[in-house]
């Protein structure tokens, strides 16, 4: 009986020793954040090759020439890529415009929504289109510009990662920026 007195003497001990040695802060769950990336600012310079066009670009791309003035704007660190493609126009101005829509509608299906921004310098014949793609979609902007007559420029933004919009935010922005200053700066020769 003796030895039962005291196992069960010890078991109380120790869960009031357990209760009272867990007593202490309470756990509280940590505050929603938010992941800050910062992106140096931009610096721009003149990309001037053997195409009907040139335009500015941000000096820490990496410019790589497809041939028939066709490019792709490597963003390395972002794992991004902004797709350049230029065709001339010959009365086929029409096709050009609804190719280029098409391509950006294409990804309705998974995107929140699509905002289009009319683009126009009429001083240097700039026609265009930017389309900022919302939600979890392949890309999150497209353009296009034309003088309307001779050439037709259209640009694509993809990421190689899978498709977050929240995630993406500070990058895509970053681009889009980028895309923006490329579509203004174009000068067609």
């Amino acid at each position: 009986m003796d030895a039962i007195k005291r196992f069960f003497g010890f078991g109380i001990m120790v869960s009031i020793a357990a209760f009272t040695g867990s007593c202490g802060d309470d756990t509280v769950p940590k505050p929603e954040a938010y992941l800050r990336l910062d992106y140096n600012e931009a610096n721009y310079v003149l990309y001037n090759k053997d195409c009907a066009f040139d335009f500015a670009v941000n000096d820490r791309v990496i410019v790589e020439d497809k041939g028939n003035c066709n490019l792709t704007l490597r963003y390395p660190n972002m794992k991004a890529s902004v797709y350049i493609t230029y065709k001339p126009v010959n009365g086929n101005l029409e096709k050009l415009l609804r190719d280029a829509q098409k391509l950006t509608y294409e990804h309705v299906i998974k995107a929140d929504g699509i905002q289009e921004q009319p683009f126009a310098i009429r001083e240097k014949k700039l026609y265009g289109m930017f389309y900022q793609v919302g939600g979890d979609a392949a890309t999150n902007a497209q353009f296009y510009v034309t003088d309307s007559t001779n050439h037709f420029v259209t640009g694509s933004l993809y990421f190689y990662v899978k498709p977050n919009y929240d995630s993406l935010m500070p990058a895509a922005s970053y681009v889009k920026n980028d895309m923006r200053t490329l579509m203004e700066s174009i000068r067609w020769k």
